[in-house]
């Protein structure tokens, strides 16, 4: 029998601000399209949370499956009760370590769940299989509990090439992102009133930087380029913060030296803004800068969102030859932690109309290749074939 009812586990879930989380409302949209029955299923202050029916999901607090749940293995029993309860055909996955607060509990319920029954169809998605920075000293047992969690999967997915790669003994299979902010500004949007609303001058560069604020993000480094940038400009700013200690420090760093000497006048914060909001200031920009510590990749939803917007965009050099071909004719590179090169490819662009259209062109081609629709076919072909 074909499935038709998806239960997707993840870390993170709007309104809670993340990559994943975002990730996640688009894909439960996507495959109720093809017409599949999907639930989301989170922890939200110690409450277990479903959301039902994608765009305007339905929020339901399970106050009856305890409180002061986390990601631990202290999670298994109300997890597994309420997988009794709605008996979907695949419990699927979202992972991403930070997304589940450090803790193993989520890499181990495969296991766990094997020796239930009847059995339940399992498979996981690993959106990153980064060590996590802010316990360098346990990587190793960080890759054991990945790979524990992908051997107890019936199915395994992975966002980049790189990392169905390093999966390939698990027979993981490549799907990658889509980006999680559709073209849809509020209606009645014109780009040049919404840059005077703004308080944007005609002649001003605008420079957008979208994403969470974490030190991966390079959101400093695109500061230290701009400082002393000799044609007029103004940043956008757009998000906020992430949860970690680290990143709530990272992020108060940054507001302090923006509201200070000339980029007080010349930044907007936008903070957590709705997706209408994102689109609308995805179109005003001119470029996108992104310098990523780590290279650009596909799954990052900030590149993904600038390509479909036709904003043309800056970033790091990617450390993976197959991303780097892909995306040569779509953006600029420069080099990772390199503030003089990134200034230098903002001047470049910021005096060159005809390659801003010839990257708004090529990046909005190539975001034709990470449609929802065509990602959610390939869940569906994973789904029959396992």
């Amino acid at each position: 029998m074909q499935a038709r009812s998806i239960l997707l586990l993840t870390g993170e879930y709007p309104p809670v601000p993340g990559g994943v989380g975002d990730y996640t409302r688009c894909l439960a949209q996507a495959l109720e399209a093809r017409g599949y029955t999907v639930t989301v299923l989170t922890i939200e202050g110690g409450f277990l949370v479903l959301y039902r029916g994608g765009e305007g999901h339905q929020r339901e607090v399970l106050t009856a499956a305890g409180t002061g749940l986390d990601w631990s293995i202290r999670c298994w029993p109300a997890l597994i009760a309420t997988l009794d309860v709605l008996r979907p055909d695949w419990l699927h996955i979202q992972y991403q370590t930070g997304a589940y607060g450090m803790q193993a509990g989520i890499n181990l319920l495969p296991w766990r769940l094997r020796g239930l029954r009847p059995r339940l169809r399992v498979a996981v998605t690993f959106h990153d299989l980064l060590r996590p920075y802010l316990l360098p000293k346990a990587g190793p047992l960080r890759d054991w509990v990945h790979h524990r969690l992908a051997t107890d999967a019936d199915a395994v997915l992975a966002t980049t090439s790189a990392d169905a790669q390093a999966l390939a003994r698990y027979r993981a299979v490549h799907v990658p992102i889509g980006s999680n902010i559709a073209v849809a500004p509020p209606p009645e949007f014109l780009r040049e009133e919404w840059r005077a609303m703004l308080g944007i001058r005609p002649d001003e560069f605008v420079v957008a930087f979208f994403g969470l604020l974490s030190p991966s993000k390079g959101a400093h480094l695109l500061l230290d380029a701009l400082e002393g940038f000799d044609l007029p400009w103004r940043l956008i700013m757009i998000g906020g913060a992430a949860t970690t200690p680290q990143d709530v420090t990272y992020a108060s760093t940054l507001r302090i030296r923006v509201s200070q000497k000339e980029f007080a006048r010349r930044t907007i914060l936008t903070g957590h803004v709705s997706n209408e909001f994102v689109s609308a200031h995805l179109l005003s920009a001119d470029c996108m800068a992104l310098p990523f510590a780590d290279g650009a990749s596909f799954r990052r939803g900030s590149l993904l969102a600038a390509l479909a917007h036709a904003c043309p965009v800056i970033t790091t050099t990617p450390t993976d030859a197959a991303t780097a071909t892909l995306l040569r004719e779509a953006v600029l590179f420069v080099p990772p932690g390199d503030a003089p090169a990134l200034a230098d490819a903002l001047r470049r662009l910021a005096s060159d109309a005809p390659l801003q259209a010839s990257l708004a062109a090529a990046g909005r081609q190539l975001a034709t290749s990470f449609d929802w629709s065509t990602i959610a076919a390939q869940h569906e072909a994973i789904y029959a074939a396992a």
